[in-house]
């Protein structure tokens, strides 16, 4: 059994990764990250999910995990991107976070509106060089917000390929082909030899 800390105190991601993961890595354990929130300075999602790592291997002596995510919109040239979570000015108010990012486009004709979710995944282990992998979902934003399953930007957000946002598809759907599920696909095979180490 190996213990790998998730460097979060959102409990919503602590429960995706834990279904993202699943049975994927045999003894693993996810544990929750109780310590102190590190000032997440970098400039961009890699170097943001490395501090949070770093932050929690230090504080807990575990191998770590972070992600760093965010939207970026092509017009806008790739904002607001590391920046997503405090758009509106203050941390985690998702609903003016979202609101502002429609004002912003609010002109903006269907065709330019493309965008994607980033999320940027960092492994930390006492002994190794850091793991940093990441996923992209690639679509556009929508009108107005749609759809209750979501949080943050997905009621905006419509994936390649069909018309519903983020928020209308079921768990099941998002968990097969959001941008984390990919981080995490290409995360896994890291977290299988850190376990088959221990």
């Amino acid at each position: 059994m190996v213990r790998v800390v998730l460097a979060t105190h959102n409990a919503h991601k602590a429960r995706e990764f834990q279904q993202l993961l699943g049975g994927e890595v045999p003894g693993l354990e996810i544990v929750a990250y109780d310590g102190p929130e590190p000032v997440e300075d970098g400039v961009s999602f890699a170097e943001n999910a490395l501090i949070k790592a770093r932050a929690a291997a230090a504080h807990t002596g575990l191998p770590a995990l972070a992600d760093d995510s965010g939207i970026c919109v092509d017009v806008m040239g790739g904002a607001p991107g590391i920046f997503s979570a405090r758009w509106a000015g203050s941390h985690g108010d998702a609903s003016a976070n979202l609101r502002l990012l429609l004002d912003q486009l609010a002109d903006v004709p269907e065709p330019n509106r493309s965008a994607h979710f980033t999320a940027t995944l960092a492994l930390l282990t006492p002994d190794g060089e850091p793991t940093v992998v990441e996923g992209v979902w690639q679509g556009s934003i929508a009108r107005e917000p749609r759809g209750e399953n979501g949080h943050g930007y997905d009621p905006i957000f419509v994936p390649d390929g069909g018309d519903r946002t983020a928020a209308q598809l079921t768990a099941e759907q998002k968990n097969a082909e959001s941008h984390r599920a990919r981080a995490l696909t290409a995360i896994i095979p890291a977290l299988r030899e850190l376990a088959a180490r221990s």
